[in-house]
């Protein structure tokens, strides 16, 4: 005989004779469903594509899967035939319901030349499935990690493949995520790539990922170790760069301009010219930090000279950047003169179809650098026109900030668009043309609203986005996983032929299966968890960020309304108290909750100027309950404003007489206050009848960000706080608003 196997029967259940007796009793009269393993005598590797059928029904034909298990339709006394080119055929009698164990050795026959042949064809997959990932990294990154997860796959079914494939591919994820401006997962997948296999290149590329997460210290701690490596030019350019940008991250200017010479004097001598570019515009900001303007000045002229025999891009970013050093030096003229050059380099790039292809395919398909938003037309067109407008040259602001907004129109750009919809109306207002000043300022309002939507659907889009790169990273930890505990599986197995109890070690195997797959699990849903968590607080981030355009904007016009009837006192008294009010929200801006007491100050602060503006329509009483402890209590910063500006905007200010705007805190239980907010103006349903045509059109962003806020925070905090909104009935009409603010425990 050339070769033999074994043929190990056992039961996979506990069973006693009754029962296998009625087993073989049923099984005669139908089919039964066996399963079985096939697998290799020595390592327990599992062979997959193992081809098991019935004999003499030729239609039925069954194969094993990458753990190389089957499971086949059967009658007792069928006959089942084993097949695969790696070892000879196998022949078996169907018995009884028992799982079959077959273990196989390596059939002489098969010759070198099928190895290599199936080596090939892995190879192949793995080389075609990795291109294809590259291909596709910066179009779609899910896509991309697919075809990673297939190559992945191709290593873990053939053993041929080394440490050196795996560290290609987490290189390769690592990639993907630092294009995709996720910098954590990109350092997590540059150090697996690092333990497979050692490369200066990916060490460097961990740098940078850690740079981008602004972990200076870490980063530094990266570069630091690779300066002591043996490296190329071109590496010891980056670490240097590397240990520059660490520096500058930390503030420590000095060693950042000593890290930056040493990258630029190599540089200079191996005629890198993009890095000796970028080179000098580092140093240029660092000593204009230092206050160095003279050498900064220099540095820059460099960078803009070079830049202007490379590509149109660089020319025009570098120009750009000169452009905003001259800009906050207040020198106009040479800040106008280079945004100018800027401009032409841009609108030849348009007209070649270069820009499409280099910036806006990279803002629809990934997040842009900072570098490329600002290389627009739409944006140069508007800092030309605040650069006139600074030296009180309104009419020749006035057709760069038209342009700017037509461009950013037709761009979609909405935050240019916001940004010069607002400068045009305070020129305008400069120039006393009040009437084009209103327009513009409507105009603005209306793309606030606008911007805000689309905020929130870049919010939610950055959440599918994050969350369908998360299912994927935790499909190739999966992988890893499968393979870690196939291992154990195997080695149980092979354990248990030495062992008596058989039953029992099957038992422990199974349970130390579930523990693993349990811990897989919790894992799993950990790591949602916390990205939901992350989420939460990136949407948090956001909506503190978005202040009530209608009140800045109101506000502004009540200005504008003191200057235009010469009442300067009233102008300067009402600024003074609304710079108080926008200090304290900005102070607060970043916290999720403050104290009650602090809420009440903003409270009063906001409720003073409201009265200042309406002073014929409105007064106002706020109360508190002396048995409350404001300190004690924590609530969202701004949280009640948008309920006051309510009743005072669309409610108090349409009364034909004076009304009333009631604000009481009041104690219910130990830890729980309730806050109510009461007017007798017009009521809800007569304030909508009164809304003009634009207004019904622009969704008021107030209150759903509020109630997107409590939702988040009671998500986050379970159930902190509840509001309730009705309508007042009665004699006096108006509405009634009360929260129910509940204690930290």
């Amino acid at each position: 005989m050339n070769r033999f196997c074994f043929i190990l029967l056992f039961m996979w259940l506990l069973p006693s004779t009754f029962f296998a007796q009625d087993d073989v009793r049923r099984a005669t009269e139908a089919d039964i469903t066996i399963r079985g393993t096939v697998k290799e005598d020595k390592t327990l590797k599992p062979i997959r594509d193992v081809e098991v059928r019935v004999e003499g029904i030729g239609d039925k034909v069954y194969y094993t899967n990458s753990l190389g298990d089957f499971k086949i339709q059967a009658k007792i006394g069928d006959n089942i035939i084993i097949k695969h080119d790696s070892f000879n055929t196998i022949y078996y009698t169907i018995t009884s319901r028992e799982r079959i164990d077959v273990k196989v050795q390596e059939n002489p026959s098969v010759t070198n030349v099928q190895k290599v042949e199936k080596q090939k064809r892995s190879s192949a997959a793995y080389g075609a499935n990795l291109a294809a990932a590259r291909n596709s990294l910066k179009k779609d990154a899910a896509t991309s990690i697919d075809y990673v997860t297939k190559a992945l796959e191709t290593i873990e079914e053939d053993d041929t493949f080394g440490d050196e494939k795996k560290a290609e591919l987490f290189e390769t994820l690592g990639d993907i995520y630092a294009h995709w401006k996720q910098p954590d997962l990109a350092e997590s997948n540059y150090a697996t790539s690092l333990t497979n296999k050692y490369s200066a290149d990916v060490k460097i590329k961990l740098g940078i990922a850690q740079l981008l997460s602004e972990n200076y210290e870490t980063s530094l701690l990266t570069f630091n170790e690779l300066e002591k490596s043996r490296l190329s030019s071109l590496q010891k350019v980056k670490v240097y760069q590397g240990l520059g940008d660490s520096y500058k991250g930390r503030n420590d200017n000095t060693n950042a301009i000593n890290s930056y010479n040493k990258a630029l004097s190599l540089a200079q001598k191996k005629k890198y010219e993009d890095i000796i570019v970028e080179l000098n515009s580092k140093l240029a900001e660092i000593l204009q930090r230092q206050g160095n303007l003279d050498d900064a000045e220099e540095y820059l002229g460099n960078s803009v000279q070079l830049a202007s025999r490379r590509s149109k891009k660089s020319s025009a970013r570098q120009r750009a950047k000169a452009a905003d050093f001259y800009n906050k030096s207040n020198s106009f003229d040479k800040e106008i003169e280079l945004r100018k050059e800027a401009l032409e380099d841009i609108q030849d790039i348009e007209r070649k179809e270069e820009f499409s292809t280099t910036v806006k395919d990279t803002i629809a398909s990934a997040p842009a650098s900072i570098d490329d938003r600002a290389i627009t037309s739409q944006v140069q067109n508007y800092k030309i026109a605040n650069a006139f407008a600074a030296q009180a040259e309104y009419d020749e602001a006035i057709p760069y900030l038209k342009e700017s907004i037509k461009k950013a129109a037709s761009e979609n750009d909405l935050v240019v668009q916001k940004d010069a919809t607002r400068k045009l109306g305070e020129v305008y207002r400069e120039k006393g043309e009040l009437k084009k000043a209103s327009e513009a300022f409507e105009e603005y309002e209306v793309i606030i609203d606008k911007l805000y939507i689309q905020k929130e659907q870049e919010i939610s889009q950055a959440t599918r986005f994050s969350r369908e790169l998360a299912l994927k990273a935790n499909r190739i930890a999966t992988l890893e996983k499968d393979r870690e505990l196939n291992e154990s599986k195997y080695k149980l197995a092979f354990a248990s032929q030495e062992l008596a109890g058989q039953q029992k070690i099957i038992i422990y195997s199974l349970l130390g299966l579930s523990v693993l797959l349990f811990l897989a699990a919790y894992l799993m849903y950990r790591n949602i968890k916390q990205q939901q968590y992350a989420n939460n607080l990136l949407a948090l981030k956001s909506l503190r960020s978005q202040m009530n355009p209608h009140f800045i904007f109101n506000a502004l016009n009540s200005v504008n309304t003191f200057i235009a009837t010469s009442d300067e006192r009233a102008a300067n008294k009402y600024l003074t108290d609304f710079s108080l009010l926008m200090r304290s929200v900005l102070e607060n801006s970043e916290e999720d909750f403050i104290p009650l007491e602090k809420e009440i100050e903003l409270l009063e602060l906001y409720v003073q100027l409201e009265h200042f503006r309406f002073q014929d329509k409105f007064d106002y009483t706020i109360e508190v309950d002396p048995e409350i402890d404001i300190k004690e209590y924590m609530i969202p910063p701004m949280l009640l404003q948008p309920y006051v500006e309510n009743a005072v905007w669309h409610g108090l200010r349409y009364r034909p007489d004076k009304g009333l705007l009631s604000i009481h805190f009041s104690k219910t239980f130990d830890d729980t206050i309730e806050i109510t907010i009461s007017d007798n103006g017009i009521g809800r349903e007569k304030s909508k009848a009164l809304k003009t045509l634009n207004q019904k059109k622009q969704k008021s962003q107030g209150m759903s960000n509020i109630k997107k806020r409590i939702n988040i925070l009671n998500t986050m905090y379970k159930d902190k706080v509840d509001v309730f909104i009705s309508d007042l009935t009665g004699q006096e009409e108006g509405t009634l608003v009360k929260l129910v603010l509940k204690k930290d425990k």
